[in-house]
């Protein structure tokens, strides 16, 4: 097991996992939840069409959201349900100590990753860094982790025991 002092030492770049699924800050409400439950994150980074972030949308609170009538959800845009201020966000050769700070201080549990150009390259989640903490390697996803039907989001795997018809 790594010292802790090491740990919080290290870059966020070296203990944060790759931003794997994006929704564009345009998009629907329902889209955002589709690819929170195809990807099985907690997380979903909002970003513009340059590649910049928006911010970082929780499923939970996607969830409250679409508890809305169905009607109204079809005009529900993500941008909608970020907060009114601009993202608390890290960059990748910031310190995981001045991460664990912000996480802190924004009582948040994960944050989004910036790449030395400005564009996301990634999310840092309090499991991260416990588990840089207690010496696992960074979490990856599996090379197989591949779809094997159509889904209604190309590239994302059909939902665990989902039995529905996907979407061409």
């Amino acid at each position: 097991m790594e010292d802790q002092e090491e740990v919080l030492a290290r870059t966020v770049g070296a203990v944060m996992r790759p931003a794997a699924v994006t929704v564009d800050v345009g998009e629907t409400v329902l889209v955002a939840w589709e690819l929170l439950e195809r990807s099985g994150a907690r997380h979903l980074p909002v970003v513009r069409s340059d590649g910049r972030c928006a911010g970082l949308l929780e499923r939970a609170d996607v969830a409250i959201a679409c508890g809305a009538p169905a009607v109204s959800l079809s005009a529900l845009r993500v941008d909608e349900l970020l907060r009114g201020h601009g993202p608390v966000l890290v960059h990748v050769a910031q310190t995981v100590r001045h991460a664990v700070d912000l996480m802190t201080y924004t009582e948040t549990d994960a944050l989004p990753v910036l790449a030395e150009d400005g564009r996301l390259a990634g999310v840092l989640t309090a499991v991260d860094i416990v588990a840089a903490l207690a010496g696992h390697p960074v979490r990856e996803e599996p090379a197989d982790r591949r779809p094997q039907a159509t889904t209604v989001l190309p590239g994302l795997p059909a939902r665990r025991g989902y039995r529905g018809t996907a979407f061409p």
